[in-house]
Order: structure tokens, then sequence, then C-alpha cells
């Protein structure tokens, strides 16, 4: 998907408000993206839109996740104070596809320690339930909680 946003505002609207056509038009490119549909007349068929409808609308209307480039989550773990724990989780994460942006370690006290990471996750490789029970796995991993996300 390419956006040529140069001298193009954009809005972030509600579904419920949107024109039935762009409603339809954003059903259709997703059975084309999905191969639900093998053509572009055989996807507005099945959702009953203009073929004119529909390229008037595909290259104008997009899903939230498609635009929103960065994606920003936080993630809070509490972990056992040992040698090379801290470079093993972030192995895992930086193998995810996800790309540290901040880290806070607290100094470890009574063999614990609390690590915050904020990551991009936008060129994940995983599913972030995926992510989040590898680092669940990982034996030196007490607790793991997402402390929030935005862009």
């Amino acid at each position: 998907m390419k956006l040529n946003n140069d001298d193009k505002k954009f809005f972030l609207v509600r579904e419920d408000v949107l024109p039935e056509a762009m409603k339809k038009t954003l059903e259709a490119k997703e059975m084309i993206e999905r191969g639900k549909a093998d053509s572009v007349w055989d996807a507005v068929q099945r959702v009953d839109l203009s073929r004119s409808a529909y390229y008037k609308y595909r290259d104008t209307v997009y899903p939230f996740h498609t635009v929103v480039k960065e994606r920003i989550i936080s993630l809070f773990f509490h972990l056992e104070d040992r040698s090379g724990t801290l470079s093993e989780l972030l192995s895992l994460v930086a193998f995810s596809g996800c790309n540290v942006l901040t880290i806070h370690q607290t100094i470890p006290l009574q063999g614990r320690a609390n690590v915050t990471l904020s990551l991009n996750i936008g060129d994940m490789k995983l599913e972030m339930d995926e992510l989040l029970a590898r680092l669940r796995k990982l034996e030196f991993v007490e607790k793991v909680e997402v402390l929030g996300s935005g862009a």
C-alpha cells in the first residue's frame, strides 16, 4: 500500500458514520487481500457494490491498522536477577522483529529486578499473544504485563 500524503489531510472516522459504499469497499478490499475473492468483480458482487464505487474509493479508504506505521507497546517484566537475563530477553524481542525504543531496569532487590521495555512492534513477525507466550516461557521471567500501547 502506498499513501501519498504530501498535500492531503487525513481523518480518523468511526465506522458507523462512513457511507455504505466506503464500508463495502473496505470489505471488498479485505476479501481480495485475503484471497476470499478471485477478482474485483467477484468481491464487489459479494458485498453488493458497484465496480465504479469500488474504484472511486479503493485508494482513499483504508482500515486504521494499515495506515499506522509505528505501533508502540510498553511491557513490564519481573525477572530473576541472573547474569545474561536482560540480554536473552532482548534477543527474543529482536528475533520477533520488534525494535527496542527504551529500556528501564531497576536495581535488583532480593534477587529480583523490574524491567520496562517500550517497543516498536510495526515490523513484528509474530502475533502479540505469541510473543507474550514466548517471553513468559523464559525461565527467569516471573511476570510479563502489557502496560499500554499506542502510536
